[in-house]
């Protein structure tokens, strides 16, 4: 594609768009040829000099003032070869980028962590990303980049050391040391102002995303750890485990990754016809495990009650805003993942996935590294399967180095 720039990075002056204006300014090839766009010129401007400040060496970017509207957004993705978009909630602004670069062959990749919006936008435009040649990854930020790779990791562990698939994986978030920003906290609470409890259920379903269906040996897994009447799970590798605030929404890309995979990979059936997956989160004791899944289950009930989401709103953090640099320092997350052969001996494998710093500075990071994968990389799977809506997982093992490079931890090795 001949277009003026290889990225524009919209939303730089919200709190997640500067952090990923920042990595690109400190991390990415200094010829990149890049924008910076969003509503007001005298905040670009002055993130510009920001960002002139952290290298000056590099090609500083340009300054695109557009509105969150279909002819705005048309033109710059005509300008781009590929759009990062930080702009949330995606729900209420996210679809006129989303339709113009689906429908200009342009990449797209955003931190959306609604899956009733990504269902919808799915079900709209990746047909037309096909045709045209749009590569689109939605949830490419702490919303769904850990589980998925480190999912990925293990299918690709088990495929090149056992030549088989993957049947039960169970992943677990260790730990989770992090504060929410502005921009978070509204999305929540923006979800049932804009979805009915049905659609949120139907798209928060564990196969709502994937393009093909699973088995019944999918659905009703023999070797998936029990759940006890508290709602609490005990792994022999993991630990006691409850719900994970995440692992609705992580669920529905990973088993989306599965599909794509299974229907669509150059190397068929990446992860196997067997693949069943599961999401928790460490606790220290079943009593604190059964403390967490009632607070999850209040809170959400509470939340569907306009006054209580009303309140919240005035309480938090405003969009935009979020904890400053010093409070994060110390941030850190941990996930680890356990997979087993699809094979008669049942061998397994344990992948790791951990940061530390701010989960808003890794998105920033898994955005600005997905670009790079798609802009310079080489053949990832992403490209072979020509566009389309896809998930972080169809990037590959040079997204894994990639992102090994610039302080995530990321191992895999059996058990």
């Amino acid at each position: 594609m001949e277009r003026q720039y290889e990225l524009v990075l919209l939303g730089a002056t919200g709190y997640t768009g500067k952090l990923c204006a920042e990595h690109i300014a400190q991390h990415l090839p200094t010829d990149l040829n890049w924008a910076i766009a969003g509503r007001n010129e005298k905040k670009l401007k002055a993130i510009a000099e920001e960002l002139k400040e952290i290298n000056s060496d590099r090609i500083q970017p340009d300054i695109e003032v557009a509105n969150l509207n279909e002819r705005d957004l048309d033109a710059l993705a005509k300008k781009t070869k590929l759009l990062i978009t930080s702009v949330g909630p995606y729900m209420f602004y996210g679809e006129p980028a989303l339709k113009a670069c689906a429908s200009n062959g342009t990449h797209y990749i955003d931190c959306t962590g609604e899956s009733p919006w990504v269902k919808s936008m799915i079900e709209k435009y990746h047909d037309t990303a096909k045709k045209t040649g749009a590569i689109m990854i939605p949830q490419c930020g702490v919303d769904s980049v850990p589980p998925d790779i480190t999912v990925w990791l293990l299918s690709n562990y088990m495929r090149k050391q056992l030549q088989t698939g993957i049947s039960t994986t169970t992943l677990a978030l260790m730990k989770l040391d992090s504060k929410p920003s502005g921009g978070t906290l509204l999305t929540v609470l923006s979800v049932l102002d804009t979805y009915t409890l049905s659609q949120v259920s139907s798209a928060m379903k564990p196969y709502a995303l994937s393009p093909i269906q699973p088995s019944t040996s999918q659905l009703k897994p023999k070797d998936a750890p029990k759940k006890n009447l508290l709602g609490i799970v005990k792994h022999e590798h993991l630990g006691i485990m409850a719900a994970s605030p995440q692992g609705g929404i992580d669920t529905t890309i990973v088993n989306r990754s599965w599909g794509l995979l299974q229907q669509d990979s150059a190397e068929q059936e990446q992860y196997g016809p067997n693949f069943a997956y599961s999401e928790h989160m460490r606790v220290n004791s079943t009593v604190r495990g059964a403390i967490q899944n009632i607070f999850l289950g209040v809170g959400f009930m509470a939340l569907v009650l306009p006054p209580v989401r009303w309140l919240i709103k005035k309480l938090v953090f405003q969009p935009g805003e979020g904890p400053d640099k010093e409070s994060c320092k110390n941030d850190f997350a941990h996930w680890r993942g356990i997979a087993t052969a699809d094979s008669p001996k049942k061998e397994k494998a344990v992948a790791d996935f951990s940061y530390h710093g701010s989960m808003y500075t890794l998105t920033g990071v898994t955005m600005a590294e997905a670009a790079m994968v798609l802009l310079r990389g080489g053949e990832a799977e992403a490209k072979k399967m020509g566009g389309g809506i896809l998930t972080s997982a169809t990037l590959g093992m040079e997204y894994v180095e990639r992102l090994r490079k610039v302080g995530v931890e990321l191992e895999v090795k059996d058990m």
